[in-house]
This record gives structure tokens, sequence and C-alpha cells, in this order.
């Protein structure tokens, strides 16, 4: 597995915790915020304080990520590797033939009509 592909995993794990940690935290209105006792570690205060720092945290994780990631594939799609695959155009090699756009198209002729079949004959009278 590339390190590209591990690091896009972590970066969506990241992602995915930082929504979820910003959600628990209490709003001014009130919001999704957790319920526990006021009081210890985790009280009102404590989970805030919690929460925050871990945020932060996740953040700084997700944008650090997030400009590794950008430079690693602006690293792989440089130059270098789009030389490469105009082979064609190497000294030595055949220039392509550039097509003249002030040339009139080539336009089929129209198919012959098919043939007349003569109208039947009507029956004699007797």
């Amino acid at each position: 597995m590339s390190l590209f592909i591990f690091l896009t995993v972590i970066q969506a794990l990241v992602a995915a915790a930082l929504v979820g940690v910003v959600l628990m935290q209490r709003s001014e209105g009130g919001g999704l915020g957790i319920g526990s006792s006021p009081g210890g570690a985790f009280g009102a205060r404590g989970a805030a304080d919690f929460l925050t720092r871990t945020t932060k945290w996740l953040a700084v994780a997700f944008v650090t990520l997030s400009i590794l990631l950008a430079a690693m594939a602006a690293r792989e799609n440089s130059v270098g590797t789009v030389t490469t695959t105009l082979d064609r155009n190497a000294p030595g090699a055949a220039a392509p033939a550039k097509p003249d756009l002030l040339a009139d198209p080539v336009v089929p002729a129209p198919a012959a009509p098919p043939p007349a079949q003569p109208a039947p004959a009507a029956p004699a009278k007797q």
C-alpha cells in the first residue's frame, strides 16, 4: 500500500474524529453537548477543556496532513512524468501531422439512387 493512500485514510479518520469532537462540544445554545455531573475532572468544565484541546490537536493534524498530501500529489504529477508520455515528439521521431484547418472538409459523395422499378401492367379486360 502506498504512503499516499495510507495518509489519505489517516486524514479521513482524523476528519471523522474532528467532526465527532466538535459535535460533542456544548454550544452556546446547549446543542449536542455531553451530559455529565458538574464536578470532577470530566465535569462540565473539565470536559469542555478536554474537548477544546482535542479539537485543537485534531485540527492541527488535519491541516498538516492536507498540506503533506497536497505536496505529495504535486510531486507525483510533476512535469517529468508528463513529458515521458510525449515520446512521439522526441528528437529523431517523426513529427505528428498537423491538420489543415482551412482545407475543405471531406464530404462523401451521395449514394446512387436505386434503379426505378417498372410499374406493374394492368390486367387485360375481356
